[in-house]
């Protein structure tokens, strides 16, 4: 035991007991409309029981002596482990000093919180150790929603008050040497895990600080296994891989929440281990497997408004560094010139990701992104080095019931007149809804036999697998 005396609540008058039973523990309720329910949408399992205002009463005392007794410059010296077990002995006996009435499990559950304070991410740990859902979101200190299997619901995970919720966001940001406060009110950050972390603070933020976290699941995605969820067919996954493995320069486009980064991680699975790759990104979530890996970040300005290092002055910089393939996590301004003018200078295999609805549109929008940066280009010139440079466009969506699907497989022809002629390898349609509201739908080949990358594929022996994989998809008229 350690801390700053041995019995640091003795003289402290004794707290209102908490029940042995709270009346308020009732399951949560599922965020879901009505009509979803009438198509008969299975709910997710509630994330945990609702808890009374008089446990969080009883949790701000105890919390209050523990920050008196504990010494946090020793906690800080300890392994996580042995910290929690100090940290619970002397929870332990500030619970029988102030003669609190808890049973076993409700004691278990308060330590579980408390060592989350100190030592985690609070409340949020337990939405942190689950693998299934895609996105926390907190409106502040009393609501937290979760995204699972593509639909938002309530929780009743909530912060002792905003002023908590603002620790926790320091916490996180500070790992990654940014800061939220309110001179410097939006930040984008990481956890360790590689999850993408944005929070906007007040005064921007008016009911609280908004955290938005966005969670990828431990095990690595791959195509076998989008292939198993359906995302796309086993003959498209195949598909990709030829794509991944021939170096041709992909675009990968969708919506947020689509699916893109963890397709982007798929498809550099089939990336040589003696390739050196360099990855340019806002917030480093890319997971790449390759033993010859550099991960760039970008950083924004400081107080005095200096020391800003732009995604463009990343993709720049990587020109220097000899890379074999350049990977831009996310294509959002003029950074999109110089990464087509890498692919365009013997970086074949680059890849990137931008928000778009369709392979068409992502090519406006990549034109949009040029003209962004001030480049005094006529329009063909940029749809000519856009035609030069990117080789596939794979679009991902999702869709209404929470699935996520590869909807195009898309190459770039080239250019008739001022027109970018492209060519469907792979579609996806949508053919009906089963009875739980789940959409019915099945890739299907375009008929296309000999696509532009053949020539490509020849050269690292892969035509024959190419030809299988589109002969295959065409048979079984997927």
């Amino acid at each position: 035991m350690f801390g700053k005396r041995s019995a640091p609540a003795a003289t402290a008058s004794p707290a209102r007991p908490a029940p042995e039973r709270r009346g308020a523990e009732t399951p949560a309720i599922p965020a879901v409309d009505s009509s979803s329910a009438s198509r008969g949408f299975t709910a997710p399992p509630p994330v945990e029981t609702r808890r009374s205002d008089e446990y969080y009463v009883t949790k701000s005392m105890i919390f209050g002596a523990l920050i008196e007794a504990i010494d946090l410059a020793q906690l800080s010296k300890l392994e996580p482990d042995n910290a929690r077990e100090e940290i619970r002995d002397i929870v332990s006996e500030i619970i029988s000093i102030k003669n609190v009435v808890m049973s076993i499990s409700e004691q278990e559950e308060l330590l579980d919180d408390i060592c989350n304070d100190v030592l985690g991410y609070g409340p949020l740990e337990p939405l942190l150790a689950r693998d299934d859902i895609a996105d926390i979101m907190v409106n502040g200190a009393l609501k937290t929603y979760i995204e699972v299997g593509g639909k938002i619901q309530l929780t009743n995970i909530r912060f002792r008050d905003n002023s908590q919720l603002m620790n926790i966001c320091q916490r996180i940001v500070s790992q990654v040497g940014r800061r939220v406060d309110e001179a410097s009110p939006i930040c984008d950050a990481r956890l360790m895990d590689g999850s993408r972390v944005n929070v906007i603070a007040p005064p921007l933020a008016i009911d609280g600080a908004a955290l938005t976290i966005r969670k990828f699941r431990k095990d690595k995605l791959t195509l076998d296994q989008l292939t198993k969820y359906n995302s796309i067919s086993p003959e498209g996954a195949e598909l990709l891989k030829i794509i991944g493995r021939v170096r041709c320069n992909v675009l990968i486009s969708g919506g947020t929440g689509s699916g893109k980064t963890t397709l982007l991680n798929c498809l550099t699975n089939y990336i040589d281990g003696d390739e050196r790759v360099i990855t340019c990104e806002d917030a480093a979530e890319l997971q790449l497997q390759q033993p010859h890996v550099v991960r760039l970040e970008t950083r924004p300005p400081n107080l005095e408004g200096s020391g800003q290092v732009t995604m463009r002055d990343l993709v720049k910089n990587c020109l220097r560094m000899r890379p074999e393939r350049i990977i831009v996590g996310e294509v959002r301004g003029p950074e999109a010139f110089d990464l087509l003018q890498a692919m365009n200078t013997g970086h074949d295999g680059s890849m990137g990701t931008l928000h778009a609805n369709s392979p068409r549109e992502a090519l406006s929008r990549l034109e949009s992104m040029i003209t962004m940066g001030g480049f005094q280009l006529p329009s063909r010139t940029i749809r000519e080095m856009i035609v030069s440079s990117i080789d596939v466009i794979i679009q991902a969506a999702r869709l209404r019931d929470g699935s996520r699907r590869i909807t195009h497989v898309t190459e770039i022809m080239g250019l008739e007149g001022d027109v970018v002629i492209t060519q469907d390898l792979l579609l996806y349609d949508i053919v009906g809804e089963d009875p739980n509201g789940k959409l019915i739908g099945r890739h299907r080949s375009t008929g296309i036999g000999k696509p532009r990358f053949w020539e490509r594929a020849r050269y690292y022996g892969e035509e024959e697998r190419l030809a299988a994989a589109l002969d295959a998809s065409e048979a079984k008229g997927l």
